[in-house]
């Protein structure tokens, strides 16, 4: 075997072909069928979906650990999503929930804030970002109502330990309003081919243990009013994240996709490498709310606190200087770009930052790019250092 023989050998193990993952495998996987009796817990199966009841999460002890032993084991070798019915049996707290959402989505309206999807079309929906923080701080006692429920609590532990991140996104598909596209979530569901290419196998597989997907429901959701379309089992498919947007699994999806009707107050949970979608809303007066979820581990962070911010501001005329006088090459650039400035867009506040061409924003290392190759001044780089810093602030 050559040392080229070796170099190709290794890439392959490591990195992903922009074209990786068999159809026919993907068509395998998610023809599978779920067995009732594999999930003892769940009150039965509805279209390859285990369903719960809010009385299941009321077990201690070692059945508490068991019953959060199947859900890991659905969402990750299963069907990829649960729904416990009436997680909120006092639907008033979801109400109430509802009116403080309802009231922000009109006030964001009338300060000209749009909140667009990352999915859907512009207009055919309507988003509250943050809804985390700003249901806090509008009505705390009726967070501390809605967030004490403990059918949310023991999901998320169950998949990302007990020390999750909760985020939230409140999400409300009017009559009329057409389907997202298929997708898988956050992270690696957030990138482009190009950007996920770029990334090695095993944080393919990585990626989906980091997040956990899901959603309160606001309003009764038969099937007219689109409730989320899924796909069980598809977030086995390891290539996915690469192989979801392709024409073949998108038909695919659009013919073999499956809903569930939702009642007020049910909670729904899924593996964010499942390939899902919000549905067409054909009724004529369903306001198709739902509070989406977006679950994160606490392991996701750095070890230290460092002020990108003013790394990038102080080194930016270095690098501006040491390019014309050719000191550094342009991966050398690259180089001191991603040791000093932020690479990720994320965190960040959506609704003054928002993925403008396409699912996520720009972030400060690409920023600092385009600025060094439009030749901006390192004074106007600061502005737009501070003008960055301000749109991800959370208010």
């Amino acid at each position: 075997m050559t040392k080229s023989d070796d170099a190709k050998s290794y890439v392959e193990s490591v990195w992903l072909e922009p074209d990786a993952g068999k159809f026919s495998e993907f068509c395998e996987l998610v023809q599978q069928q779920a067995d009732a009796e594999t999930y003892p817990f769940a009150e039965n199966v509805i279209s390859n979906v285990p369903i719960y009841s809010s009385e299941a999460i009321k077990v201690c002890g070692d059945e508490r650990k068991a019953l959060m032993a199947e859900w890991v084991t659905v969402l990750k070798s299963g069907p990829g999503i649960v729904v416990i019915r009436g997680a909120f049996s006092d639907t008033r707290i979801v109400d109430r929930a509802t009116g403080v959402f309802e009231a922000m989505i009109a006030r964001e309206k009338q300060d000209g804030i749009s909140g667009n999807d990352h999915f859907a079309k512009p207009g055919s929906n309507d988003r509250v970002w943050n809804a985390l923080e700003k249901h806090c701080m509008v009505d705390p006692e009726g967070f501390a109502l809605y967030y004490s429920n403990p059918s949310i609590a023991a999901v998320c532990e169950a998949w990302l330990g007990p020390a999750y991140q909760m985020t939230a996104q409140v999400n409300c598909v009017n009559p009329g309003g057409a389907a997202q596209d298929a997708h898988r979530d956050y992270h690696m569901g957030f990138m482009s081919p190009d950007q996920i290419v770029r990334y090695p196998a095993h944080v393919h597989n990585i990626s989906p243990i980091l997040t956990l997907q899901g959603a309160v429901v606001h309003c009764d959701m038969p099937l007219e009013s689109g409730p989320t379309m899924y796909l069980p089992f598809s977030q086995m498919f390891f290539e996915g994240y690469l192989a979801f947007g392709r024409e073949e699994y998108q038909e695919y999806f659009a013919k073999h996709y499956t809903q569930l009707p939702l009642k007020k107050g049910d909670v729904v949970f899924f593996n964010p490498a499942l390939m899902h979608g919000a549905g067409n809303n054909v009724s004529r007066d369903i306001l198709r709310m739902a509070n989406l979820l977006q679950v994160s581990s606490a392991f996701g962070r750095a070890m230290e606190s460092v002020d990108r911010t003013i790394m990038a501001r102080t080194i930016y005329p270095v690098l501006q200087s040491m390019a014309e006088a050719k000191k550094l090459s342009q991966p050398e650039i690259d180089a001191v770009i991603s040791a000093s400035g932020e690479g990720y867009p994320f965190p960040t506040n959506l609704d003054r930052d928002p993925p403008i061409g396409g699912l996520a924003p720009k972030s400060q290392q690409a920023h600092m790019r385009e600025a060094l190759e439009a030749g901006t001044s390192a004074a106007d780089f600061s502005d737009l250092l501070a003008e960055l810093e301000q749109k991800q602030r959370s208010n």
